[in-house]
């Protein structure tokens, strides 16, 4: 998806589609916002920010936002389709995806921090099949995550 020169991620054709994707999620599902995200050379971060549950304007119709599932699934099978089209037949995303619910300002900060400052930390960072030590970043991340989700296959 690129590599990291100086600190800076420097995106390939597979990362620029993957930016692309990202940048019209909020295209496809209305009622979602997006936050920080970044391309690695072989992962990405984002926050994507869900609705709650709300009543459509026809009196006595039930809709609902879409879930995280959704949106990742979508995400993963429209970015995968051009890859695959464009420039490599092989592409595939791993199978799952991690979450974590900010439920205040200060995770959020952080989280942002540690999205836009991860290329910056990609010698230690543990997808880096070259990382020299572990990042303090993600012990700190990994003190509350959820682990993978099986939903978006």
């Amino acid at each position: 998806m690129g590599r990291i020169e100086g600190g800076k991620i420097q995106v390939n054709a597979c990362g620029q589609i993957i930016r692309t994707v990202w940048e019209n999620l909020a295209i496809k599902f209305k009622d979602i916002g997006l936050d920080a995200f970044v391309v690695m050379p072989n992962h990405i971060h984002g926050i994507i920010i869900v609705g709650a549950q709300f009543i459509a304007p026809t009196v006595g119709v039930m809709n609902h936002a879409p879930t995280l599932g959704d949106i990742v699934r979508s995400f993963k099978a429209i970015s995968t389709r051009l890859i695959r089209k464009n420039h490599n037949k092989g592409f595939n995303w791993q199978r799952n995806y991690y979450e974590h619910v900010i439920r205040d300002e200060t995770s959020l900060n952080r989280i942002r921090e540690y999205i836009l400052t991860n290329p910056l930390r990609w010698d230690l960072d543990r997808e880096n099949p070259q990382a020299r030590e572990k990042d303090n970043f993600d012990v700190w991340l990994n003190s509350f995550k959820e682990g993978p989700r099986e939903k978006t296959g």
